[in-house]
């Protein structure tokens, strides 16, 4: 069995799962752009914004679903590979993330 043929699945499944892993990263960084990094002085926050449970209503839904759908998927694909289990979740990981950097770099590309 050729390379493409046990990979193909891991890859469709990972790239996938990472359009839809735009949203929560996307809020992920707003929230840390907003509460931790300010507490040093690396951003600015909003001064009425004092509040975490809205940040936890806001992420955890999100995460949950992304999460819910990766790990149950990831685990169905690997055993397809027959690559080691650090391996496959090292190349899950890092697809399910590539669509972010690619959309942003393709935004600035695009805005100039």
């Amino acid at each position: 069995m050729g390379p493409v043929r046990r990979w193909g699945p891991t890859v469709a499944v990972n790239l996938t799962l990472g359009v839809f892993a735009i949203v929560p990263l996307w809020l992920t960084a707003l929230f840390v752009m907003s509460r931790p990094l300010t507490a040093p002085g690396l951003t600015t926050g909003g001064d009425v914004d004092d509040d975490l449970l809205s940040w936890l209503m806001l992420l955890a839904p999100p995460w949950a679903v992304l999460l819910g759908l990766w790990i149950p998927a990831n685990i169905r694909t690997r055993r397809g590979t027959g690559v080691s289990r650090c391996r496959h979740w090292a190349v899950g990981s890092a697809l399910v993330l590539t669509p972010l950097p690619a959309l942003t770099a393709l935004l600035v590309l695009v805005e100039g």
